[in-house]
C-alpha cells in the first residue's frame, strides 16, 4: 500500500489595513458663514463600535474640518493637521488662512498617495474676504472649492438633496424671479438637520448624534442663534470670526 500525497491548491495572501467606519459629513457655505456637520456613529458593517465618535473638528476660528472613512486614519490626520497649524501659529503669530489650510491638506494627502489616508475631508470656514467657503478632498489630495458637499455612507442620499436645495438643480424659478445666490443661515441649518434626520431613517451606518459647527465672518449678525437650544460658542477671539457648535440627538437604532 503506497502513501498518497495531497498537493495543496494555490493560496492567496492579502493584507488590508483599511476599514470603512461609516458615518456621514457635509458642509454648506453661505455669503458670510459656513456650516459643517457630521453624525457621531462609528460602525463596521452592522456592528456599532461606539455611539460617540466625533467627525468634525475645529482647527482655528476660521476653519473647521470634517473627516470620514477609516476612523483611525481620520483621527491621525486631524492630529497632524493641527500640529502643522500650531507650528504656523508660533512662527507667524497668526492663524493660517482658510485657502492656505486647504492647500496644506492637499499636500499632506498627496504626500501619502502610495499608502494614503483612507479619509474623505471637507473643510469649511471663512476666507480672508469674509465669504464662506467649502473645500472637498478625496483621499489622495484632489480638491476643489464648492458651495456644498456631502461624503460618507449616506452621500448618495444627501448630495442630491443638497444639489436640489442649495444649487436649485431641477428647479424652475417663477417668471420674473431668480434663485438666490446664498440661503440665509436659518434655512441652511434646517436643511442640514433634515438631511441627517432622513439619512438616519434610511441608513444603518448613520445615527446616534449630530454635531453642527457654524463659522461666522467677522461682524456677521447672530440674530436667531441665541434661540437655538444647546448652542455653545467655541470662539477664542471675540473680535474676529466666531465658531458655534450645536448638538442634536439622532435615532438610536
Amino acid at each position: 500500500m503506497s502513501d498518497t500525497v495531497t498537493l495543496a491548491g494555490p493560496q492567496q495572501r492579502q493584507f488590508n489595513p483599511y476599514s470603512d467606519n461609516g458615518g456621514t459629513i457635509l458642509a454648506v457655505a453661505g455669503a458670510n458663514f459656513s456650516v459643517i456637520a457630521g453624525d457621531t456613529r462609528q460602525s463596521e458593517g452592522y456592528n456599532i463600535q461606539t455611539r460617540y465618535a466625533p467627525k468634525v473638528f475645529r482647527l482655528t476660528d476660521k476653519a473647521v474640518l470634517a473627516v470620514n472613512g477609516f476612523a483611525a486614519d481620520g483621527n491621525m490626520f486631524v492630529k497632524k493637521v493641527k500640529q502643522r497649524l500650531e507650528w504656523y501659529r508660533h512662527a507667524h503669530s497668526k492663524d493660517m488662512p482658510l485657502r492656505s489650510i486647504a492647500r496644506l491638506i492637499q499636500s499632506m494627502l498627496y504626500g501619502r498617495r502610495f499608502f494614503p489616508y483612507y479619509v474623505y475631508n471637507i473643510l469649511g470656514g471663512i476666507e480672508e474676504d469674509g465669504s464662506g467657503a467649502v473645500y472637498s478632498f478625496d483621499p489622495v489630495g484632489s480638491y476643489e472649492r464648492e458651495t456644498c458637499r456631502a461624503a460618507g455612507a449616506a452621500q448618495s442620499l444627501v448630495q442630491p438633496f443638497l444639489d436640489n436645495q442649495i444649487y436649485f438643480k431641477n428647479q424652475v424659478a417663477a417668471p420674473g424671479t431668480s434663485h438666490p445666490s446664498h440661503l440665509p443661515l436659518s434655512d441652511v441649518l434646517a436643511l442640514v438637520i433634515d438631511s441627517f434626520t432622513s439619512a438616519t431613517e434610511r441608513h444603518i451606518e448613520v445615527g446616534d448624534g449630530l454635531e453642527i459647527f457654524i463659522v461666522l465672518a467677522r461682524g456677521a449678525p447672530i440674530h436667531g442663534l441665541e434661540a437655538i437650544q444647546g448652542i455653545q460658542e467655541m470662539t477664542s477671539n471675540a473680535e474676529g470670526e466666531r465658531v458655534f457648535i450645536v448638538r442634536r440627538v439622532l435615532k438610536y437604532d
